[in-house]
């Protein structure tokens, strides 16, 4: 049976459709903004490495000057935790507890999964699971892409800072959760891209904490020159997050190098989303007096 629909029942209809999408269309634009932009320079990097564009936000020192060389700070998660950073920053400078340091954010793609895609290292599932990975799943495209952000970083975003910016050559790389993971699997893969390594909150618990065991593997590929591991747990994780965090405390009382400095805390009544915002200043007072004594 056809029915007929009166005009202001269409109007009806229309008018919830049009305010459906005017709805999701705001909605997007408030992910964009609070995802995809920051308060600093915002710079496009058309990677030919990861086949598509990607967005860095940089911080720049308050009186930065290109007659100055200024330390470099990558870090993933783009705004995540940008706004603690940048205080703790300018109260360093303003204290000359750290020098002024140029700040390069990685944002995610709100819009598709690139978080784990990115930072999931390529030994680890990226659709992250506590339970070992059975022996006979191994198609490649499982596996996380960490090895090509890392060649997005080392080849298209070092370059670009090097080429517009006034750099020295000392470099830090940050990350929180899978950003940590992604930092340790840059530590040993590429040990002397950065002279420190800051891991927050490492995901370390990944396909039965397989990168602890991966860790545990690759530790003797750190000797050579001096660098710093700084790690933190907040007190109140997880256990399965404490427990692959013990497993790194482990390796490193075992096997780290002697040109290896490590430390690691526990933030006391933090918790995941916590931890990342105490242990900024902690890590950055850590390098510090790594910095004066090795470089």
């Amino acid at each position: 049976m056809f029915i007929k629909i009166k005009s202001n029942k269409k109007s009806w209809l229309l008018g919830t459709a049009l305010f459906a999408v005017i709805g999701f269309s705001g909605f997007k634009a408030y992910q964009y903004n609070k995802y995809y932009t920051s308060d600093f320079e915002d710079r496009v990097i058309e990677s030919q490495v990861l086949n598509e564009s990607r967005k860095i936000f940089i911080r720049l020192p308050e009186n930065y000057s290109a007659d100055k060389q200024y330390p470099l700070i990558i870090r993933s998660d783009g705004n995540f935790n940008l706004a603690r950073w940048d205080a703790v920053l300018d109260e360093f400078a303003e204290q000359k507890t750290y020098p002024e340091a140029i700040l390069v954010s990685i944002p995610n793609q709100f819009w598709t999964n690139t978080r784990n895609r990115d930072l999931v290292p390529p030994y680890a599932r990226r659709d992250v699971n506590i339970e070992p990975r059975p022996a006979n799943d191994n198609d490649p495209e499982i596996f996380g892409k960490a090895d090509l952000f890392l060649s997005f970083i080392e080849t298209e975003v070092l370059p670009y800072m090097y080429k517009h910016y006034s750099l020295s050559g000392e470099r830090i790389l940050s990350g929180y959760s899978a950003g940590g993971s992604f930092v340790i699997y840059t530590m040993v893969t590429k040990p002397d891209l950065f002279n420190g390594y800051f891991a927050f909150s490492p995901a370390a618990w990944y396909d039965d904490s397989v990168v602890v065991e991966q860790f545990r593997q690759d530790i003797k590929q750190l000797a050579g020159k001096p660098k710093l591991f700084y790690l933190s747990l907040g007190a109140e994780e997880p256990s399965i997050i404490t427990g692959s965090f013990n497993g790194l405390i482990e390796v490193l009382e075992q096997g780290a190098p002697e040109n290896l400095t490590w430390q690691y805390s526990f933030s006391q009544g933090a918790g995941h989303g916590e931890n990342p915002v105490v242990s900024v200043p902690k890590a950055l007072t850590a390098y510090q007096a790594f910095r004066a004594k090795h470089l």
